[in-house]
């Protein structure tokens, strides 16, 4: 191991800051309600980062918990999409990782990145059940979103479908992440979905947003659209 190798949390602080943009971070903080330590650092600039620290001792950085913004947060989920390792441990550090997520953002963008998944998908189901059932809000974002990144392929969508339908929490995160789930579902695969939501058992407001957002859709034809819509009057 060389000093080069090795990451200092407080000089990725001290980049960070170096990098923030007033005007990014005043927008980020308009999508962002409640969360007020936003430095304003730009995505493509974190992922850079991401890229370069996974390449050194990330262990120890993603060990780390003692941060001061939300970017570090970030940087830190991102990095996991990043580091080369056996699934097992990567699981590991998911785990460690999914506790710090507060906000939709960080949640997503972490998410997005877990590109090992793909190969690993039958052991990461088994992984994501418990947090279904969590009462932590960004828990259950944190599985639903997994679901839409990840596991939205013809031989697992009806397991999501019967997994979007269990989801039963009141935080409007959690209730949008399902319901965003559930129509990028219906976008992708329309015939197969459109039975599932003309007979359901689904949390009513999850389900609600779920249609809300089929219709704004741009893929979303208008035929389709009356039908999503008269489901919509059925169920309010």
């Amino acid at each position: 191991m060389t000093h080069s190798t090795i990451i200092h949390p407080h000089e990725l602080r001290q980049q960070l800051v170096s990098l923030s943009d007033e005007k990014y971070r005043r927008f980020s903080s308009a999508l962002l309600p409640g969360t007020t330590n936003l430095l304003g650092v730009r995505l493509p600039l974190l992922r850079n980062m991401a890229r370069a620290l996974a390449k050194k001792e990330w262990r120890s950085f993603l060990e780390y918990n003692d941060f001061e913004y939300c970017e570090e947060v970030m940087l830190q989920g991102m990095t996991l999409g990043y580091v080369r390792t056996d699934f097992e441990e990567l699981l590991h550090y998911i785990a460690l990782f999914v506790p710090r997520i507060d906000n939709w953002s960080v949640c997503d963008s972490f998410c997005n990145g877990l590109k090992a998944v793909a190969r690993h998908r039958v052991r990461c189901w088994k992984f994501l059940q418990p947090y279904f059932q969590s009462e932590r809000e960004f828990d259950v974002r944190f599985g639903s979103v997994m679901l839409l990144c990840h596991f939205l392929v013809p031989d697992f969508l009806p397991a999501v479908l019967q997994q979007l339908e269990a989801i039963r929490h009141e935080g409007y995160y959690a209730r949008m992440g399902a319901a965003w789930a559930l129509s990028v579902c219906f976008v992708r695969f329309p015939e197969e979905t459109m039975p599932f939501l003309k007979n359901n058992r689904m949390d009513s407001v999850i389900f609600q947003m779920a249609l809300q957002k089929i219709t704004e859709s741009l893929r979303t034809d208008e035929a389709t659209k009356k039908i999503i819509r008269e489901l919509k009057r059925q169920r309010e």
